[in-house]
């Protein structure tokens, strides 16, 4: 495909200013033209002056020769007519007061003066300001008369079109340029370059999108970044563990009692536990899980998720009520909504101090049930919030896995499987007062009623 001569150029700025100047240079040509035209007859004063000039020559005998586009036409006093030089298909008017006259008959321009026996000298030229060939020939004849006038204004109007379009031109692409030098940025990994600019036309609206894609890249880099080295750590631990026991029994430190094999047992589990809950995000991330929806009590499966808590952690003195009453039903898939409730109930455990409680209490909201898991713990500072479900985030990152700080996954687990029901899951808290996770699921009745109507349909 054949380039577009505006395709040559190399930047918008020259685009856009031989666009400028080449529309500048039309309409200079333009108004030449149509001014050429509308003036066309302001020679017809100067060719009347030219004949009445030729026949004061001719009448007082100073002519000493008629021009070949002029006729002389002479009438004495007795009425007798003779006609010099050029002959015309027309006669001039005839006039008895004695004064100058001067005018045009069809396309001859004519000038009469009395002579001193009492006759009359006419002298008739052809107007090139007449007819439409004359109109075109008077235009041109005009331009030709001024071009220098004309073109001195063209240079000036164009000089200073150019000037202004590379002005406006600067201002207008400054945001590309800053644009196209942070993305070049950006293949280095620098994701800080932000575009400056106070337009609100589309290339400020292209900056703002700009500077909200870089924001977004840089956090996905950070977040990338965090999840490399927290999942190294995650990793490194256990399996530097089981290194360590493992060097001691071959150094003959420890024996391969059962005490020590448990403890190599416990690694391997964390480990393996870890991995699974990697893969688990990755499949609910990518939409690699498809949820099995039905209708389902929601009490029965707070009871199952607080039995098994109570068995699995030695809870002491933290109390946990299951406040859901029995009408509750949803339309959720019964294993997820365990694995959600299992994370949220199970992370109020940890970080509620003995003698405090966890409750499970849900609520429906129209076409949506609310869940709230509440606890009476240490609480979560507000800066922390935002992030509490971001993968490996830790609102105390003092507190090892070990300690009861779990693996940092479970929380994004739960967010994965909550949206893909359609829900969303948020956290309030204040520090020393506890924390309240919340989150909505669909109502059993409603799905049931509008896959009847489907049905029906």
């Amino acid at each position: 495909m054949a380039m577009r001569p505006l395709e040559k150029l190399p930047s918008i700025r020259a685009k856009l200013g031989s666009v400028i100047v080449l529309a500048v240079g039309m309409t200079l040509l333009i108004s030449y033209l149509l001014i050429g035209f509308y003036l066309r007859d302001s020679p017809k004063d100067s060719e009347a002056i030219d004949t009445l000039r030729l026949a004061n020559q001719a009448a007082t005998g100073q002519l000493e020769s008629i021009p070949s586009d002029t006729a002389i036409v002479r009438r004495s006093v007795t009425g007798g007519v003779t006609i010099e030089g050029k002959g015309f298909s027309v006669l001039p008017p005839e006039f008895e007061d004695g004064i100058p006259h001067w005018g045009v008959v069809g396309h001859i321009t004519y000038a009469s003066v009395p002579t001193g026996d009492g006759g009359w000298v006419t002298a008739m030229q052809p107007s090139p300001t007449r007819g439409s060939l004359g109109q075109m020939s008077a235009t041109l004849g005009f331009l030709q008369s001024v071009w220098w006038q004309f073109l001195l204004v063209g240079a000036v109007a164009g000089s200073i079109s150019l000037l202004i379009a590379r002005w406006l031109a600067r201002g207008m692409t400054q945001p590309l340029r800053d644009m196209a030098a942070a993305a070049r940025a950006m293949e280095t990994g620098d994701y800080s370059a932000r575009i400056s600019t106070r337009s609100r036309d589309e290339v400020g609206q292209l900056a703002t999108a700009f500077n909200r894609m870089s924001a977004e890249l840089a956090l996905l880099e950070s977040s990338r970044r965090d999840l490399v080295a927290n999942v190294s750590h995650e990793l490194k631990t256990p399996i530097t563990a089981i290194r360590a026991h493992l060097e001691n029994l071959a150094d003959g430190v420890e024996q391969p009692d059962p005490k020590t094999l448990q403890v190599m047992l416990t690694q391997t589990e964390r480990l393996g536990r870890l991995v699974d809950q990697l893969l688990d995000l990755s499949r609910l991330e990518s939409g690699e899980v498809h949820l099995h929806l039905e209708p389902m009590a929601l009490a029965p499966v707070v009871s199952r998720v607080i039995s098994e808590i109570s068995v699995g952690r030695a809870l002491t003195d933290v109390t946990l009520h299951n406040e859901v009453t029995d009408d509750i039903q949803v339309e959720a898939d019964i294993e997820r909504i365990h694995q959600v409730l299992y994370n949220l109930v199970d992370n109020a455990v940890r970080f509620t101090p003995p003698g405090g409680q966890v409750a499970i209490r849900a609520a429906r909201d129209d076409a949506r049930v609310t869940i709230e898991v509440a606890d009476t713990g240490v609480g979560v500072g507000a800066e922390h919030l935002p992030r509490l479900f971001e993968r490996f985030y830790r609102a105390d990152p003092s507190r090892s896995r070990d300690d009861g700080g779990g693996t940092g996954i479970g929380l994004a687990i739960a967010r994965s499987i909550v949206e893909g029901h359609g829900g969303r899951i948020t956290a309030a808290s204040e520090p020393g007062h506890g924390a309240t996770f919340t989150f909505d699921l669909p109502a059993a009745e409603t799905a049931v009623a509008a896959s009847d109507r489907r049905t029906a349909t």
